[in-house]
């Protein structure tokens, strides 16, 4: 039984909050894959000296969201500034599931500041509507745009749309529409 596994039975024991104890495991896993990515890069272990002329540099800290609460991740540095982590992408402050909740609350109608609201009492983070409001922006952006998108062959001599509903289970069984679009165009070409 590995150290994680112990403290789930403990919190289970104890009957206390399982997410603080994922939170605390989510928090080491990325402090560990960060410091074991800037071993590769460097090519030796922490403690160890090699005359490359680039060395550990210490670390500084970033605070993400997710969806366990707030985390603190210390992301390594080296001495020549050539590390460039990859697990988190630069600017980020919130992992993408918290994003697509705050989407997903947008969608069924619910204001933007019931969301700040209830992404606190959830999360344990702050949003201020503004935040929210520039979240949701962010999407309309991209719909519109995925909406206004050049269509490729706009010569279009017969154009198809149909729909079939297939049963899909997801908490209950319930029927999804999944649309079909098949356009026709000419091919012009001149014949000898």
């Amino acid at each position: 039984m590995n150290q994680f596994n112990k403290e789930i039975a403990q919190a289970l024991l104890e009957n206390t909050n399982l997410t603080e104890v994922f939170r605390n495991q989510l928090e080491s896993t990325m402090n560990s894959l960060l410091e074991s990515e800037l071993t590769a890069i460097l090519g030796y272990d922490p403690y160890v000296r090699f005359n490359n002329g680039n060395y550990r540099n210490g670390d500084y800290t970033r605070r993400l969201d997710t969806q366990f609460g707030q985390i603190n991740v210390r992301v390594p540095r080296d001495r020549k500034g050539e590390f460039h982590q990859s697990l988190i992408p630069p600017y980020t402050h919130r992992i993408d599931s918290l994003e697509t909740t705050i989407i997903q609350l947008y969608e069924k109608g619910i204001t933007t500041r019931e969301i700040a609201d209830l992404i606190e009492k959830m999360y344990g983070s702050h949003y201020s509507p503004t935040t929210i409001s520039n979240i949701t922006k962010m999407v309309d952006e991209q719909v519109t745009a995925f909406h206004s998108r050049p269509i490729f062959h706009s010569q279009y001599v017969c154009l198809f749309l149909d729909a079939t509903y297939i049963p899909l289970r997801r908490d209950a069984v319930q029927k999804e529409a999944v649309h079909i679009a098949l356009g026709i165009t000419v091919l012009l070409q001149s014949f000898k």
